[in-house]
């Protein structure tokens, strides 16, 4: 079934050694656009992780934002550059001794030197990266239920409205021969008429190429014949398995263009007031469509 593009999902999972909180909030763009928000020493698993993001969505602007905290200093990755650091304070001994100046170290102003300080840890803990990537599919699965939900009432929505635009194709159907033949009618006693008043010969046949051009003229029966496989097409796509968003933008693009023609060609004031009911109905399923995955 269709999903919509617009959604959010949130996990939450504590641990002894941490805790992480992912979020994903979504709205509808032509293509998959992610925005990740990772603590830095996570970036290189952007990557890994849009393949995961991919199984559960293929358009949309997705915002995921993970929020980490580590409890245990061992996973943190901080050390302290001790060699350096005693190296700095025998020279600075030394040339106190040598000065014979009393010399104390004062150990805040030597850890507040940043030089000394480095990050041991290239990778995040194994453990800790996998629990985070469980955290993910979590909000993931909840984020594409939030969109499945949302898809299920957009799809009911367009089901009554397609239903009311089969409707209206059928009030078009029926009307089209009754048009035909009014507007036969109407030509056969003008061209009658105007032939009288002028004198002329009346030609049967002449008269019954003139009512061949007029009926093509106005015939939407292939038209029609389209409208109902475009729309019959858009119920199996709004049932179906597969992503629908493209499909249907496709689908509607093509019935606005069928029953735009029938309004043209018919020229009934009662078929234009249903091709504007149709168009303006059609207006909203497109709105619908262009957040549908």
């Amino acid at each position: 079934m269709p999903v919509s593009m617009t959604g959010f999902g949130r996990s939450e999972t504590t641990e002894d050694k941490w805790s992480h909180v992912w979020e994903i909030r979504s709205v509808n763009s032509r293509f998959l656009d992610l925005k990740w928000r990772l603590p830095a020493s996570l970036r290189g698993y952007e990557s890994r992780w849009e393949k995961v993001v991919r199984k559960y969505g293929s358009r949309g602007r997705v915002d995921l934002s993970l929020n980490l905290e580590v409890f245990s200093t061992e996973l943190l990755g901080v050390s302290l550059n001790k060699l350096q650091a005693k190296a700095m304070v025998d020279q600075v001994w030394a040339m106190a001794e040598e000065n014979k100046v009393d010399f104390t170290p004062d150990y805040n102003r030597l850890f507040s030197i940043s030089s000394l300080w480095k990050d041991a840890m290239s990778e995040p803990d194994p453990e800790m990266a996998k629990s985070i990537t469980a955290g993910l599919e979590k909000a993931l699965a909840n984020w594409r239920e939030s969109r499945q939900a949302e898809g299920d009432d957009m799809v009911r929505d367009m089901e009554e409205r397609f239903t009311l635009l089969k409707e209206y194709t059928e009030t078009v159907k029926v009307k089209i021969p009754e048009i035909l033949e009014t507007k036969r009618a109407a030509l056969i006693d003008r061209v009658k008429n105007n032939m009288e008043t002028l004198g002329a010969e009346y030609l049967e046949d002449r008269m019954i190429q003139e009512v061949a051009i007029l009926t093509d003229k106005l015939d939407v029966s292939e038209e029609i014949t389209r409208l109902d496989a475009h729309l019959d097409r858009i119920f199996e796509v709004l049932r179906g398995k597969k992503d629908a968003g493209k499909r249907l933008d496709f689908l509607l693009q093509e019935t606005f263009r069928e029953i735009n023609t029938c309004g043209n060609k018919c020229q009934d004031s009662e078929v234009s007031r249903v091709v504007v009911e149709f168009k303006a109905e059609l207006e909203k399923c497109r709105e619908q469509v262009q957040n549908i995955e």
